[in-house]
């Protein structure tokens, strides 16, 4: 039995076809490559950074992707030099552009000042990439190192202050950028990928993703055959067209579905998405609701019984919990539908996202796991190695899965949904018994609070941490708080909250307080004991059910990508209450993205509002809002 649904990449659909290599370097961002060069229409593969030289000589051009590490450590990835004098054009990003320096006779060192987050880039020599574009543009950094020395016969570009942004080689065709132009972060970096891959490259575009959709709908049918695909449907837009491209490519008596209300779901989300599926055409759908299954669930992680969820405050764990129970309770449903476990396959809606930030090596050997999803545990792991898991989505990001969902004839209501981790609002409630404190928090306090008293602000770090990305690798740290008289200036705020975690990464989320009163602590120790209870999840519920109807009825909805409150265990001294965060973000690949700007697609009266509501109506003390960029956020807290 085939192992899993082909990979869009493995080989090239028609040999005729324009291809570009991607090798990884190990960067979180490197099948955003492959979907932006895919994006352009052009048929791309990621293949591994080893790969030598002789076996490029078929591609038309070649991407070295970034990557965790410094070229001059001694467990540095590397790659076979002679792909420089192969006479294809390359265009080396970040991590790539030091290699590059490093085997054309530059020299790398560790930079003064890491820079990661969005940074202004000055373009400085006329050059083809970056034909059209402004001289001084926004980018996305995320490095430690620099090139401080270029190659003989290469030529600096751009510049951000006194570090080397981009250099090139004309003759060679040989380009390097420090920053990512993959991500949206980066203004122009769309059209700086289309200079190099059609300007420079002189690549036609002959791969559409209508080509893409044929190519899946045709491996559903070779791998399924006539046997019974078992789907895992949450109701949200990947599900959701994982479900109508089964649809499509097989018989509707094939597909089987299922719903699991964990008691982490939204607001009556559970009702309203058994209804969407059921009008897709599914004949065979189950709905379950397993609050307690999961509160009083455990799990075993490497011969530890952990658990049960209801008393746990490690995220990783959570997530472990809740991915092994989904497994479980999706056995037990496949049984009581009198299904042959043996000769059934069980559908995911995973996109590739999902995949590199679980660190999968179906994706990347290198890159660094970021966080657990709750469909990529072990469980699912071992199930795929019989052959038995189908991810029709894996080789696409959230904006491509709409697409897809509109040629299969979704309605808006569906393809539109905004993204609902699987784990829910399990991991919106930050869980813990203990503050988290190291040794330096009270004079990182006390350094915030001087940072922020240049706006008229109060700074504090507060005792709880959250997940982030920071220069490729994840980062588990503090959150900061400012708090006071805030200016209605966006961009005076947003500077500050980027300067934040670049000067102090063990910072990664800096959120805004949206009331003034009850005012913070100069310095909060404490926190409120925390874990998932059935009562802490009604209070999130609630809550978030408040931010999304105001967001709506004032018709913020479409300029926002995903809106999500996290419940966060910080009050004032001895009232064991909660606060509120507020998360807004807009983003079209999820693997970056920027908050809502304040005042212009958030207006402040609408703020002021919502704040004032949850400060009366909840046991809440403080509202805030996420200003922090993914990097060095993750777009959930957990």
């Amino acid at each position: 039995m085939t192992s899993t649904l082909p990979e869009q990449h493995a080989k090239t659909p028609e040999t005729s076809l324009q291809k570009v290599a991607i090798l990884d370097c190990g960067a979180q961002y490197t099948k955003v490559i492959d979907r932006r060069v895919r994006e352009l229409s052009i048929y791309s593969e990621i293949l591994p950074l080893a790969t030598p030289a002789k076996d490029l000589k078929s591609y038309a051009a070649i991407i070295l992707s970034g990557g965790p590490n410094s070229v001059f450590a001694d467990d540095a990835p590397d790659f076979d030099g002679e792909i420089l004098h192969l006479g294809i054009p390359v265009l080396g990003i970040c991590y790539g552009m030091q290699l590059v320096a490093h085997h054309m006779g530059g020299t790398v060192q560790p930079g003064d000042v890491k820079e990661f987050g969005e940074t202004t880039i000055e373009i400085t020599q006329e050059n083809p990439l970056f034909k059209g574009l402004p001289n001084i543009q926004t980018v996305l950094m995320s490095h430690g190192d620099k090139v401080s020395q270029m190659p003989p016969d290469f030529i600096g570009i751009a510049h951000s202050g006194d570090i080397l942004a981009a250099m090139m080689q004309p003759a060679k065709k040989i380009y390097g950028v420090q920053f990512h132009p993959e991500v949206e972060l980066t203004e122009y970096g769309h059209a700086i990928l289309e200079n190099f891959l059609k300007t420079v490259a002189e690549l036609k575009g002959d791969y559409p993703l209508e080509s893409r959709l044929q190519e899946t709908l045709s491996g559903l049918k070779q791998t399924v055959g006539k046997a019974n695909v078992f789907v895992l449907v949450s109701g949200g837009v990947d599900s959701a067209v994982t479900a109508a491209l089964l649809l499509k490519a097989l018989e509707p008596d094939q597909v089987y579905a299922l719903h699991i209300d964990t008691g982490f779901m939204r607001h009556e989300e559970s009702d309203t998405v058994c209804k969407a599926l059921q009008s897709l055409g599914l004949k065979h759908l189950q709905h379950l609701k397993s609050q307690d299954d999961f509160l009083n669930a455990t799990t075993d992680i490497d011969g530890r019984i952990v658990g049960p969820l209801k008393t746990v405050t490690d995220p990783e764990e959570k997530r472990r919990i809740i991915g092994d129970t989904f497994f479980k309770l999706t056995q037990e449903a496949i049984l009581s539908m009198n299904l042959d476990l043996n000769r059934t396959f069980i559908a995911q809606g995973t996109l590739r996202p999902d995949l590199i930030e679980s660190g999968n090596a179906g994706v990347s050997q290198i890159a660094h796991k970021i966080k657990t999803h709750h469909n990529d545990v072990p469980l699912i792991q071992a199930q795929r190695e019989k052959g038995l898991i189908i991810e029709p989505n894996r080789d696409w990001h959230k904006d491509e899965v709409r697409k897809i969902g509109a040629m299969l004839g979704l309605s808006d209501s569906v393809v539109q949904r905004q993204p609902f981790p699987g784990p829910g609002l399990a991991i919106r409630v930050l869980c813990t018994e203990t503050p988290f404190k190291t040794d330096a928090f009270e004079s990182l306090n006390h350094s915030i609070h001087q940072k922020a008293q240049g706006l008229g602000l109060q700074g504090n770090v507060l005792p709880v941490k959250s997940v982030g990305v920071q220069g490729d690798f994840r980062s588990y740290s503090f959150l900061a708080a400012l708090s006071g008289n805030y200016p209605t200036d966006w961009e005076q705020l947003r500077n500050l909250a980027k300067e934040i975690p670049n000067h102090h990464p063990q910072i990664n989320r800096v959120a805004l307080v949206l009331n003034q009163t009850p005012s913070l602590p100069k310095l909060i120790h404490g926190i409120t004991l925390t874990h998932l209870a059935p009562e802490t999840l009604t209070l999130l519920r609630q809550i978030d059910f408040d931010v999304t109807e105001t967001f709506r009825q004032a018709g913020l909805m479409s300029k926002i990508s995903q809106l999500l409150s996290v419940l966060v265990p910080v009050s004032q001294p001895q009232t064991n209450r909660h606060s509120i965060a507020l998360r807004a973000v807009v983003t079209s690949d999820y693997m970056t993205a920027r908050p809502a700007r304040l005042g212009s697609e958030i207006p402040w009266e609408i703020l002021k509002h919502l704040t004032t509501h949850i400060i009366e109506t909840y046991p809440i003390d403080w509202v805030m809002y996420d200003m922090t960029s993914k990097p060095p956020a993750t777009v959930e807290w957990e």
